[in-house]
């Protein structure tokens, strides 16, 4: 767990306005209660009215509150459908962060607005998505936000697996298009852009090349390119390897 995220649910455990011992923040943290001790000074110097003392237990403040989150039923809709969707169709990385996010909007949440979670019948099952595509995406978008060079096998949807091809990519964005997952990279086989599904990579490997964004190869260059063209989706297909 991030040391923000500690602090936040530090926080979060002594709105109830009972007294908490380092111990017990301890344990449902699983840190030491020395890190729960410095954890609550940083907080109090950084201005939470937190009270009381080591070996005896930490409250808020009676006249502190944090505001509530006061969200319409169509926006509370909106949020749950979106992490339902990145649970469904996200990354490993995005599951956890999705169930992080919505247990921290449950937690703030006025009972009224709370009761409307489980209520809300929009759901996207994600039964398609298997762990390690889950875990290909993690990498892909690494790959993306870290400049490296990718390289994998890749067959053209429809064709033996055995006529796969070895590709070194240099990976610009991803893309769901209807239940499939593509990479937008630059080929360096083909020297162009090239658009893969996902679920066509096999022995995928991040090189230790990083790459650096020339003109004519970025993702600016790419939908500048795209929109050019009569039929932009069209032509985003007809580079689909």
């Amino acid at each position: 767990m991030r040391r923000a995220d500690r602090l936040f649910r530090i926080v979060q455990m002594l709105r109830s306005g009972r007294l908490k011992t380092a111990r017990a923040l301890a344990e449902r943290l699983q840190v030491s209660e020395r890190t729960i001790y410095r954890d609550v000074r940083d907080l109090q110097l950084a201005g939470q009215p937190i009270e009381g003392e080591a070996g005896v237990g930490y409250t808020l403040r009676r006249d502190f509150d944090l505001p509530p989150l006061m969200f319409t039923p169509e926006e509370l809709t909106a949020l749950v459908l979106g992490a339902r969707l990145v649970k469904a169709w996200g990354g490993a990385e995005n599951v956890a962060a999705a169930n992080s996010a919505l247990a921290r909007i449950e937690a703030v949440l006025p009972p009224e607005l709370a009761s409307r979670l489980d209520a809300i019948a929009l759901y996207a099952p994600g039964f398609k998505m298997t762990m390690s595509q889950r875990k290909l995406l993690d990498a892909l978008h690494k790959g993306c936000l870290n400049r490296t060079v990718l390289a994998f096998r890749y067959t053209r949807l429809g064709e033996d697996e055995s006529r796969g091809e070895h590709r070194t990519v240099r990976p610009l964005a991803l893309t769901f298009w209807s239940g499939v997952w593509t990479l937008a990279a630059w080929c360096e086989m083909r020297n162009d852009f090239r658009t893969f599904r996902i679920d066509r990579i096999a022995e995928f490997v991040a090189t230790d090349r990083i790459f650096t964004s020339q003109r004519g190869q970025r993702l600016e260059d790419l939908m500048k390119k795209l929109r050019a063209e009569p039929k932009w989706q069209e032509a985003t297909r007809s580079r689909l390897e």
